[in-house]
């Protein structure tokens, strides 16, 4: 039991780790004060606002909700068969059968970094086959989201704040997946904007991006969606991928 000398507090955290094949665990901390204790006041749940809907998972919802039989789901990125349902590929459903045949697979605890033998594939996926992969870190994790949260804490808790700056400086493309500010901006940076997308043209707006890079402070950190940009989908080409990746080492 974890004693301090803070008021009365109980603490549950109960979680069931279903995809190990175990049973339902409880961690339970109490700490309490030796001359008087109080009873947490749950009320303050009744405090807490509730978080704008997502505007684009919004979409989705009106989708359901619509009662045109002509209606399409042009929202979230999936292939989806003439009846508007999620289209498995044939390649995933393979491998998911050499999975589940596999009779040497377990469920044991991945390390914290995650799979070993998955991150050094996937980043040779991502990378290139000719990459020199002792130059690359790699931790596995949930989602792309996910790995945006875990990538920016490290980034923010051990990059250097750059001269002139309260905080270290991330810059984020606008327009760019909605949920990417809050995560970097819970993270401890100064969020910033550079131009991306314009919407007049419908083009990418390179040279403002250009302009904006040129711009950041040194040791800012810069956010890029490596391909088929969210929510756009439009990328530089190879040739303009070289200049943003000499401009960003320079």
């Amino acid at each position: 039991m974890f004693k301090s000398s803070f008021t009365n507090l109980a603490l549950a955290l109960l979680f069931a780790a279903t995809s190990a094949g175990y049973t339902a665990s409880a961690f339970a901390m109490e700490t309490s004060a030796p001359a008087k204790k109080a009873k947490l006041d749950s009320s303050y749940l009744s405090t807490i606002p509730e978080g704008p809907p997502d505007a684009i998972l919004g979409i989705a919802e009106a989708f359901k909700a619509c009662t045109d039989e002509n209606k399409v789901n042009v929202c979230v990125g999936a292939y989806r068969d003439s009846t508007g349902k999620p289209w498995i590929l044939p390649s995933v459903r393979k491998a998911e059968e050499r999975l589940l045949a596999d009779a040497s697979s377990n469920k044991e605890y991945a390390p914290i970094a995650g799979d070993a033998k998955y991150v050094e594939l996937a980043l040779g996926f991502a990378y290139g086959s000719d990459a020199d992969l002792s130059n690359i870190a790699g931790v596995q994790s949930l989602s792309g989201t996910g790995a945006c949260r875990i990538g920016g804490h490290f980034l923010a808790k051990f990059v250097p704040t750059p001269e002139g700056c309260d905080k270290v400086p991330i810059y984020i493309p606008t327009p760019t997946w909605g949920n990417h500010i809050a995560i970097f901006r819970e993270a401890g940076f100064d969020v910033r904007r550079y131009r991306y997308y314009n919407p007049g043209t419908n083009r990418l707006d390179y040279d403002g991006l250009i302009a904006d890079l040129k711009d950041a402070p040194e040791g800012s950190v810069i956010l890029l969606h490596a391909c088929a940009h969210n929510p756009t989908g439009c990328d530089p080409t190879m040739d303009q991928w070289k200049d943003i990746s000499n401009l960003i080492k320079s």
